[in-house]
């Protein structure tokens, strides 16, 4: 396969191969179910990488991943905010339904519960086909000692609990905590299964030491099938980036760590590669929600998409995504579809061999017909935007409409109702620019419809984010 770099991002893979290391490849010795790594940043805008259409941040590895697999232009987070966002991904199942929504938004060092003991993971899934399985990163679905990875469908565990920002320490303003951080302000610990092994965590290195873990155990465990759930903490504020980034991209530390972000993607690859693993392998790349545009140059840019984290608008929840399968994925593949995070699961469990569980409400699809086609087949002809536990608009097709909207982070806070609610054809303006529903009154009327319809079917799960911990 091809592989390109810029003379610059040569010399930083150079100067970072020693951490990482290499190998000449030792192939699987039998065949088994395709193995899966799922690639999670956190806070990444749809318009921060190369491939999506970034005038200065330089990602070669996603563009050549891209380039190789499929590149999805219509792929949905099931939330705008961490928490919900995240347990969407793992259990297929809109986060309404498991309580991983609330008003609290998120869960924090302060809060009690976390993801509840019967939903079902990926991770828990694949154990029933003997999967090897591994959580590497961001989790920040419980950090109490019961709703932790490793009680939750995986073997091993390395990385921070909840959000880079957290447990902080410091007090200044936005500019002094978050302009130029020093990595002791944040108390966040680093973790090693159900152990703290570091307090604060070095977040000058944890890219690099995340990436480090997960090739480590892709060549442990290259001879049984395995789940490598990789959710990198970064771009979420505060930034951090190893020493040979820094500097790196005109984009300023911003652009460095999503530099780095694409080189630890390229290190995904390559040791998949060397140890002839690629052809049976999945790698899918995408972000939780979209940009945080109150950092200003510190967080993100959705592109050419309206709004970002915390909201409904497609910045907030339409993510760059790229599916990498040498082998089976045609190359250079774009796809249309309307796609979300909650396929991951259904698309994990049907490569696995298994069926999804049949007592619960499975809310994505899977993505394999898909992957193995040439692009345009149909998944989801319908998506609901939710904030908090509370529905906010309904895409159908190429029509969305917004019943309420919520612009966070800047001077316009209100919650605004909508009646008629705001219409907008997303193939024609997916910038939602322009409001078309009084020169559409049926469209918006099949749209009240099934906004209707979807919110008196779903059961909605008491929320799991608004239990605190006691101060007694």
């Amino acid at each position: 396969m091809s592989r390109f770099y810029n003379i610059f991002y040569a010399g930083i893979v150079a100067s970072l191969l020693s951490g990482v290391g290499c190998s000449q490849g030792i192939g699987s010795t039998e065949e088994h179910p395709p193995n899966i790594v799922i690639i999670f940043a956190d806070d990444l805008g749809y318009g921060d990488l190369g491939v999506y259409g970034h005038p200065t941040i330089q990602t070669p590895r996603l563009d050549e991943m891209a380039s190789e697999g499929m590149k999805f232009t219509q792929f949905y987070a099931a939330a705008s905010v961490c928490t919900p966002s995240r347990a969407a991904l793992l259990t297929g199942r809109l986060p309404v339904r498991s309580g991983m929504a609330g008003d609290r938004r998120v869960l924090f060092p302060d809060s009690e519960l976390g993801i509840p003991a019967d939903e079902v993971t990926i991770a828990e899934a694949l154990k029933e086909q003997g999967y090897a399985t591994a959580a590497i990163g961001k989790w920040h679905l419980g950090h109490r000692p019961e709703y932790l990875p490793t009680q939750n469908g995986f073997d091993t565990y390395f990385g921070i609990p909840y959000s880079n920002d957290m447990d902080r320490v410091a007090t200044g303003t936005r500019e002094q905590l978050f302009g130029n951080p020093e990595y002791q302000s944040f108390n966040v610990p680093l973790m090693r299964d159900n152990d703290i092994i570091e307090r604060p965590a070095d977040q000058r290195t944890i890219t690099k030491r995340y990436t480090e873990e997960a090739v480590s155990f892709i060549r442990a465990h290259r001879e049984e099938p395995f789940f490598v759930y990789l959710a990198h903490n970064l771009p979420h504020v505060p930034l951090f980036r190893s020493e040979a980034f820094e500097g790196v991209s005109k984009r300023g530390l911003y652009g460095d760590v999503i530099t780095e972000i694409d080189w630890s993607v390229g290190q995904i690859m390559d040791a998949l590669e060397e140890n002839s693993l690629a052809e049976n392998t999945l790698v899918f790349f995408t972000s939780d929600n979209g940009p945080w545009l109150a950092y200003d140059t510190h967080g993100g840019s959705a592109g050419l998409l309206r709004g970002g984290k915390g909201m409904t608008w497609e910045g907030g929840m339409r993510e760059p995504a790229i599916a990498w399968w040498p082998g089976t994925i045609m190359p250079g593949l774009v796809t249309e579809a309307i796609t979300t995070t909650m396929d991951l699961f259904p698309t994990a469990v049907e490569m696995a061999g298994i069926e999804p569980p049949s007592d619960r409400i499975i809310d994505g699809r899977s993505l394999v017909s898909l992957l193995k086609s040439n692009g345009t087949e149909a998944v989801h002809q319908s998506f609901f935007y939710y904030r908090r536990a509370e529905l906010y608009a309904v895409r159908n097709g190429s029509w969305k409409a917004h019943f309420i909207t919520e612009w966070a982070y800047s001077g316009e806070n209100e919650r605004t109702q909508h009646d008629p609610p705001l219409l907008f054809n997303l193939d024609e303006d997916p910038s939602e620019k322009y409001d078309v529903a009084a020169d559409n009154p049926d469209t918006v009327a099949q749209l009240r419809d099934l906004f209707d319809t979807h919110k008196a079917e779903v059961e909605i799960r008491p929320s799991q984010l608004e239990a605190r911990i006691s101060d007694e």
